[in-house]
């Protein structure tokens, strides 16, 4: 890794960034890819695969405190994360091994078409939460089959750009019926499998810049208990709809710069 020092305070920030939407709205694990694809000059493996190396940590951060704040310990959610995470065991490597298959060309506008498309999610999800309090639904676990389909989707999705999971599976669990936190918890169980599964395949072809991973994951891991205050702490409606918005912005630059 050799970078000037200006880009490694920015991809530090999209660490940081990251770590915080990680846990308070779900789709913050794609900035950590999303910096390193803009800022430097690493191959579409080696974007992912340092990556998703920051994700170990933060993924087992956010387990914890799902687990201390108790979503974690409701069987109905540790049901759905064991689906999750099952998953995740066959998606993820699927994942890594379309990763070496495609080009730089073709990686930027994957990750651009999967941006766009979190934006939407999360557009959607608040439309589904709102009409769910106004008709006071407190929302209902989905199925095993429902589930798995989720967790097969986003463990492949996760494993191809380098994402810790919860970009895409807490949207589509709330689309599903899954209320926020409880989508939250089972994303970042979930997560732990993808990113050590991930790291394990991008290590074996040589993709991982650990020194970028370090620099990137360290605040990542500092957002991500930022983020789980601001989740139980403060509505976060208006951080979302941001979150939204930036990604849909961003969607477009990533296609033209790929």
């Amino acid at each position: 890794m050799d970078s000037e020092p200006v880009v490694l305070v920015l991809l530090a920030l999209f660490g940081l960034a990251g770590g915080i939407g990680i846990t308070a709205v779900g789709p913050g694990g794609v900035l950590p890819t999303m910096g390193m694809f803009l800022l430097t000059g690493l191959s579409p493996a080696g974007v992912a695969g340092t990556a998703i190396v920051t994700h170990v940590a933060t993924g087992i951060a956010g387990t914890g405190v799902y687990v201390r704040s108790g979503q974690l310990r409701e069987p109905a959610t540790r049901r759905t994360a064991l689906v999750l995470a099952g998953t995740a065991l066959v998606g993820t490597p699927l994942g890594v091994q379309f990763n070496t298959a495609v080009s730089g060309r073709v990686f930027g506008l994957l990750l651009a078409a999967a941006v766009a498309v979190t934006g939407l999610l999360v557009l959607l999800r608040e439309r589904r939460i709102a009409r769910r309090d106004a008709a006071a639904d407190g929302g209902r676990e989905p199925g095993p089959l429902t589930a798995g389909a989720v967790g097969l989707t986003v463990s492949v999705a996760a494993g191809l750009f380098g994402l810790g999971g919860p970009m895409l599976s807490v949207p589509l669990l709330v689309l599903c019926g899954l209320p926020l936190l409880p989508a939250l918890a089972a994303a970042q169980a979930q997560s732990v499998v993808i990113a050590s599964v991930g790291t394990l395949g991008y290590a074996w072809h040589g993709s991982v810049d650990w020194m970028l991973a370090l620099i990137v994951g360290v605040p990542e891991l500092a957002g991500v208990f930022i983020g789980w205050r601001i989740a139980h702490a403060v509505p976060v409606r208006h951080l979302k709809y941001a979150l939204a918005a930036t990604l849909l912005a961003l969607a477009p630059y990533l296609a033209f710069h790929s």
